[in-house]
């Protein structure tokens, strides 16, 4: 077990120099099950870095656990989804989107978006340079009606980290 900052850093740090056999061998130790059979190198590193961090400061909130149960639930009954509250971005707000293979990170500041070292007004600017087509970039980044098909060519994984 990882007991201070520094080994935290450390571990994470050795994390990104494995290959994807070691990745997959950490993740089983961390989880205790096998790691899901398609999922990017980039992913397993970001999953076991969560796992990691979440045994040394925590997991989620029960009111969030709460939610995620009650939202397995209703897909498991078929059921129509919980409505989801209205998402607020502030900064600091990081926003993950898979696309193409490539994960691509979106930080929100005070003026703008950041992604790829550079500022931008929209999200849609974001999405469009990322796609090259015209998309919604708050559907595209997860923040609006999740009820939708999903994209063909990526997994919407996009999540709020504060």
């Amino acid at each position: 077990m990882i007991g201070n900052e520094s080994e935290l850093r450390a571990y994470l740090d050795r994390l990104a120099k494995l290959g994807a056999p070691d990745l997959r061998a950490e993740w089983t130790k961390v989880y205790e099950r096998p790691a899901p059979r398609r999922i990017s190198k980039d992913l397993l590193i970001r999953g076991i870095a969560y796992r990691v961090q979440e045994q040394m400061y925590g997991g989620l909130k029960p009111a969030t656990v709460k939610k995620l149960k009650e939202i397995a639930a209703a897909l498991k009954e078929g059921r129509d989804l919980p409505e989801a509250p209205k998402r607020e971005l502030h900064p600091g707000a990081r926003l993950i989107r898979e696309w193409a293979g490539k994960t691509h990170i979106v930080e929100v500041m005070p003026e703008g978006f950041a992604w790829s070292g550079k500022t931008y007004r929209s999200l849609t600017e974001i999405a469009h340079l990322i796609t090259g087509a015209h998309r919604s970039g708050p559907r595209f980044f997860g923040l609006r009606d999740k009820r939708r098909r999903p994209d063909a060519d990526g997994e919407r994984i996009a999540e709020r980290l504060r």
